[in-house]
């Protein structure tokens, strides 16, 4: 339950981030495409841990929503949608994604080899 809260807090925090004034958005010394990519890479990796089952599901959702945060910055005052960041967050919430499967796969071959 505790991850589910933080999956979605961090989705909430990031949608701000994404349609809010661009003044409230954090800034890191990342460049664009790095924010963008430790952002969507974090709420990956929060899904992926949140909801372990059907993980093909939560990847196709998270390029929708994804694709739809993008798409409503052309009605968001001073903000800019761009293909570029589309297929950076989409592919940074897949590889979060593609990371939370690999920890769950470390920590259960990590049981087997233990028992």
């Amino acid at each position: 339950m505790l991850l589910r809260l933080i999956a979605w807090g961090l989705a909430a925090a990031v949608t701000l981030a994404t349609l809010g004034p661009p003044r409230y958005r954090p800034h890191a010394d990342l460049g664009q495409s790095g924010e963008h990519a430790l952002a969507f890479i974090l709420v990956g990796l929060a899904f992926g841990l949140a909801y372990r089952r059907n993980r093909l599901l939560t990847a196709t959702v998270a390029v929708i929503v994804t694709g739809a945060m993008e798409a409503l910055q052309f009605l968001a005052p001073g903000r800019h949608a761009r293909l570029s960041d589309f297929i950076v967050d989409a592919l940074a919430a897949c590889a979060g994604l593609a990371m939370a499967a690999t920890l769950d796969w470390l920590i259960s071959r990590y049981r087997t080899q233990a028992s």
